[in-house]
């Protein structure tokens, strides 16, 4: 019985590819990259008592579940059919998902720490399964390791089987919940952060949930298989396998290698698969009725902000409950107070507004509010009896920013003001700790974010941590929100439901950060191909029926006559490397180039254009003068041949931004394109300037919107007098 909870489906699909795995994991970005090798769709049929399973080699991986095996049969032949077979209708949508906080009415524990650790067999990922791991201590059925969470298992030890493990890996750990949880109606919720890429959870040997597509938080109500006053075992499955049916995709081959068969996982995309429990593990608890889920809508006229919620709860009988939402301001001075009841929706009105601006363009940006919701009772005359306690049933409390969104053909205007973007691509990537969650860390990334004058960057190539949303909020720092969908390719329906899955969970979690002013809803797909046109509507519509409160985008990365995906966008967004992967060491093949594709975007689909990708590889401490390929001269040169680019665009008034890849040096798979990882950082890994950080930030900050007073004191060193003070010392002479 438990095997069958496991794998849960009565139909399985699985696609693995045959022959030739693809090329490298670089960043070549050929529009055309990507070899289409042969694909085989196998199903295999498991029943309660089936007499027989269709399995190859166990190369199948129990974690992929998926219930229309027909329906992605018939993907298979999209293309041919120009996209005809894309059908829409039948999306998923998550519901909950808040982000857990202490309150009046909720409690919290968090599982981080160290957890005991299992990697399964490579040509055998689900004896764990079958052998049910999950009944007792890992520790019964293999010798475990200490596995900190949050992080990625890969960089943990010094095994390098680990490291490139391809398939199945488990954890466990004991914990407590306290008796005082089980009295009253409480309910108690787990919920993870992140787990890459798929993934089942057992409490007490009792499966919770299980979840699809790393990067995106998932929970579930456990309140009736923990035992309270007493110790509980967790157990966790993660599988990291991708697939063509994957977001992202990927694909598994068996090779031959010196003692045998391995199985080999490869990918186009230019990142690490790190995999594990990447995210904080938390058990809440929250009352019997409670609030489940807010939605906002943020507005202004003139000094009055509105706020407009809508909150929805755990039940649906309402008549006789009260919303009473109060605002305070960033002292935690108390500034308005709303009431609804039954409807649980209303407007909050904010007079002298501080409204929400990005870096560099307000002395205060990133102001924020604390929306406080509490549910209870409505009043009633009939119990004058109760106390304010007697009726309070739930407290949430959210931060929440007030500012305007809005675009036309030509521009992106924040609180009605134009913006230009200076930022960057970056990665959740660190030595040791891989994706793991680092608060440090995190804090140090925003302060260098800072330093260089940067106002935005994309999230490049996945949702990154809620924390990291949380201080984007707070620091001003806007965020163009990218769903895991990189160098997207093989299009099918299977794929096209879990690229909508993917995007209906970012959109549910990040909808109230004022941050976030973008959803991408793609990097670098093949957007060449056929059925790419389909595809891709289908995915923008279906983003915008989520939120059509912020543009679409999408990293472009073919030429503008190919691409069959830019039309569907509110703004175009392209990725190109001259002088790097084109006409290599070409310092003076830069400046017409940018400008001329950017044109050219522009006179296609008469729609705002911004630069999401431009940069050259840099070994750090490597100089030449002459500046040659891979120094840091080099990458100086490169960024301000870019920036002559850029100048011309912006007075065009269609280029509306900047983005260089790379923030830091992050690691890659092994090819022999890298030295130990991708190297086109401004920052070293380890977060340490190279030389054209401080070109950068001279670029940016000149760029703020404040002007020259809010420059920092440090941006220019003294080396010697200016013009006039020259002339005037001559002329004293």
């Amino acid at each position: 019985m438990a095997e069958e909870e496991g794998f849960s489906s009565v139909m399985r699909l699985v696609w693995c590819s045959r022959g030739s795995a693809g090329g490298g994991a670089n960043e070549t970005r050929d529009n055309e990259a990507g070899s289409e090798s042969e694909n085989v769709v196998v199903v295999a049929e498991r029943q309660k008592k089936s007499k027989r399973m269709l399995i190859t080699g166990d190369c199948i991986h129990s974690s992929r579940v998926v219930t229309f095996a027909v329906m992605g049969m018939i993907g298979c032949f999209v293309n041919v059919v120009f996209g005809a077979m894309y059908t829409s209708g039948n999306e998923s949508s998550t519901e909950g998902l808040l982000y857990p906080i202490e309150s009046e009415t909720r409690e919290l524990k968090k599982l981080d720490g160290m957890w005991n650790f299992v990697r399964s067999n490579s040509n055998s990922p689900s004896q764990g399964i079958r052998e049910k791991w999950y009944m007792d201590d890992l520790a019964r059925f293999r010798k475990t390791i200490g596995m900190p969470v949050p992080s990625s298992y890969n960089d943990i030890t010094e095994d390098a089987a680990l490291r490139d493990h391809v398939g199945t890996v488990w954890y466990d750990r004991k914990f407590f919940v306290p008796k005082a949880w089980s009295k009253g109606d409480d309910r108690v919720f787990i919920r993870f952060g992140s787990v890459h890429y798929d993934t089942i959870v057992w409490i007490n040997g009792v499966q919770v949930t299980k979840h699809e597509i790393g990067h995106l938080p998932f929970e579930a109500d456990v309140t009736n298989v923990l035992k309270y006053g007493a110790e509980n075992r967790i157990t966790v499955l993660c599988d990291n396998v991708l697939l063509q049916v994957t977001i992202p995709q990927g694909k598994v081959d068996n090779q031959p290698i010196d003692n045998g068969v391995e199985l080999v996982q490869s990918y186009t995309f230019d990142f690490f698969n790190y995999a594990g429990i990447h995210r904080s593990v938390v058990l809440y608890t929250v009352p019997q009725i409670y609030i489940k889920d807010v939605a906002i809508h943020t507005s202004y006229e003139g000094d009055e902000g509105r706020i407009d919620y809508q909150v929805t709860i755990s039940t649906n009988e309402t008549e006789n409950l009260q919303l009473t939402v109060k605002l305070y301001d960033r002292n935690g001075t108390h500034v308005s107070t709303d009431v609804s009841e039954a409807k649980l929706q209303g407007t909050v009105v904010i007079p002298q507004v501080k409204l929400w601006w990005p870096y560099l363009m307000d002395p205060e940006p990133g102001y924020l509010y604390t929306m406080e919701i509490t549910l209870g009772k409505a009043q009633s005359n009939e119990a004058p009896t109760e106390t304010k306690e007697d009726t309070v049933l739930d407290v949430y409390r959210m931060k929440v920013g007030i500012r305007t969104l809005r675009w036309n053909n030509s521009s992106f205007l924040i609180n009605e003001k134009p913006i230009y973007f200076r930022g960057f691509g970056r990665h959740e990537d660190s030595d040791i700790r891989g994706k793991g969650l680092d608060l440090a860390l995190l804090t140090k990334d925003f302060n260098l974010l800072k330093w260089v004058g940067a106002n935005a960057y994309r999230t490049s190539h996945y949702p990154y941590s809620e924390e990291s949303m949380q201080f984007a909020d707070e620091h001003g720092i806007m965020i163009i929100d990218e769903c895991p969908s990189v160098d997207t390719e093989n299009y099918s329906q299977i794929l096209l439901v879990k690229h909508k899955s993917s995007i209906e969970q970012l959109i549910h979690r990040d909808r109230n950060h004022p941050s976030v002013v973008m959803w991408s809803i793609a990097n670098e797909p093949r957007t060449g191909k056929l059925g790419a046109d389909a595809y891709f509507a289908a995915v923008a519509q279906y983003t915008k029926k989520l939120d059509p409160t912020r543009p679409i985008t999408a990293a472009i990365a073919v030429n503008v006559n190919d691409d069959l995906a830019a039309q569907h966008l509110d703004i175009v967004s392209f990725n190109r490397y001259n002088a790097w992967y084109a006409n290599a060491g070409k310092l003076n093949m830069i400046t017409n180039r940018v400008i001329e594709e950017a044109e050219a975007w522009n006179k296609k689909h008469n729609k705002p254009v911004l630069m999401s990708e431009y940069g050259a590889d840099t070994q750090e401490g490597l100089h030449t003068l002459p500046a040659y390929i891979w120094s840091e001269d080099y990458q100086t040169r490169v960024f301000s041949q870019h920036f002559k680019a850029f100048d011309a665009l912006r007075k065009q008034n269609f280029f509306i931004g900047e983005f260089v890849w790379n923030f830091a040096d992050f690691k890659t798979a092994q090819t022999y394109t890298r030295v130990g990882g991708n190297k086109k950082g401004i920052f070293t890994r380890n977060r340490q300037p190279k030389a054209a950080a401080y070109l950068l930030r001279q670029r940016y900050h000149a760029l703020g919107e404040l002007g020259k007073s809010f420059l920092p004191e440090d941006l220019f060193l003294y080396t010697a007098p200016d013009t006039n003070q020259l002339v005037n010392e001559r002329t004293e002479l």
